[in-house]
C-alpha cells in the first residue's frame, strides 16, 4: 500500500490489477469554486469520483458557541467517512488522490483520510498533468455507482491542534506557514480579515516542495530542506498552517514523504487566528 506519493506508472499498474484503488479527483479553484467540478465532468481519470473542497472536505465555519472556525474547517468525521463508504472505500482499499493544481487540494484529502485512520492513501505525483504526459486514458461523466462499503473512522493517523493549544505552545514548537511570502509578511491579504502571520512562524511556500515539472522533489532533497528549517526542533514538534488548513497539508505530505513523521496541522490556520482580535499578530 502506498502512503505518501504514487507515480503515474505505479497507478496504471494498480488500475490494471485485480484490486483497483479508489480514485478521487480533488481539482478546485478558490476563485471559481465550481471550476474543478466542471473540469472533472469534461475529463478525469478512469473511474475517478469527484469530491468538492467546500461541500465534502470542509465543515461548518461556525462553531456551536458562534465563533468562526476558519474558511475550511474540518468536516464531521462520521459524515466524511460515510461519504467515502458510499464511493466504495473499505479499510483495506488503496486510495489515490489527485488534482490539476500541483497537489494542493489532493494533499488535503490525503490528510483527511489519515485523520479518519486510513493509512493506505497516496497523492498522484504530478497530478492530472503527469497522467496525461505518460499517455494515460481519460473519460467523461460519472463512474458507475459502487457498492457501499463498511468503512468507519478509526484512530487518527494525523494529529492536529486547535487555536488555544497553539497559542499556549508558541515558543515551544516550530510553526510553518505554507502561504505565499507576501501574505506571510503582511504586505497583502486577499482573503482574510487582517494581514500578517502568527508570531514565531517560519514561512515555507508549499510550491517549494515541487520540481519544475510539477512532481515532488526527491525525498532526500525534501528531507534536507525541511531539516534546515526545523532545527533545532524534531518533526513531532512541528505544526503546519496556511490560510485555511489546505495548502499546509502539502507541507505535511512533503515531510511525511521525506521520512519526517509526526508533525501536526492547525486546521483553522490564519483565517481563524486572524479573525479573533485577542490573538497576537506579527508582520514583516
Amino acid at each position: 500500500m502506498e502512503q505518501t506519493l504514487i507515480s503515474a506508472t505505479q497507478l496504471q499498474a494498480l488500475l490494471d490489477g485485480p484490486h483497483p484503488p479508489l480514485l478521487l479527483d480533488l481539482s478546485f479553484d478558490l476563485a471559481d469554486t465550481e471550476a474543478g467540478e466542471r473540469s472533472y465532468a469534461a475529463n478525469h481519470l478512469p473511474g475517478a469520483h469527484y469530491l468538492h473542497l467546500d461541500r465534502d472536505l470542509s465543515g461548518s465555519k461556525t462553531a456551536a458557541n458562534g465563533s468562526f472556525r476558519g474558511r475550511h474547517p474540518l468536516p464531521e468525521r462520521e459524515a466524511l467517512a460515510a461519504r467515502l463508504a458510499e464511493l466504495g472505500l473499505n479499510p483495506d482499499r488503496q486510495v489515490v488522490c489527485y488534482d490539476a493544481q500541483g497537489g494542493m487540494y489532493a494533499a488535503r484529502a490525503w490528510w483527511l483520510l489519515r485523520w479518519l485512520g486510513h493509512g493506505a492513501v497516496a497523492v498522484l505525483d504530478g497530478g492530472l498533468q503527469a497522467w496525461q504526459a505518460q499517455g494515460g486514458a481519460l473519460e467523461r461523466g460519472q463512474p458507475a455507482p459502487a457498492p457501499a462499503a463498511p468503512f468507519q473512522p478509526r484512530d487518527s493517523l494525523a494529529p492536529s491542534v486547535d487555536a488555544q493549544a497553539l497559542q499556549n505552545g508558541l515558543g515551544c514548537l516550530r510553526l510553518i506557514d505554507a502561504r505565499a511570502p507576501e501574505r506571510f509578511r503582511g504586505e497583502i491579504e486577499p482573503l482574510d480579515r487582517q494581514a500578517g502571520h502568527i508570531p514565531g512562524a517560519s514561512n515555507r511556500l508549499f510550491k517549494l516542495n515541487l520540481q519544475e515539472d510539477g512532481r515532488f522533489k526527491p525525498a532526500e532533497q525534501l528531507r534536507q530542506e525541511f531539516q534546515a528549517l526545523l532545527a533545532p526542533y524534531e518533526s513531532h514538534e512541528v505544526v503546519h498552517q496556511c490560510g485555511s488548513g489546505v495548502t499546509a497539508c502539502h507541507n505535511l505530505l512533503a515531510m511525511e514523504h521525506a521520512g519526517l513523521s509526526g508533525s501536526r496541522l492547525y486546521p483553522g490556520s490564519w483565517s481563524e487566528w486572524s479573525a479573533d482580535p485577542r490573538r497576537p499578530v506579527a508582520k514583516a
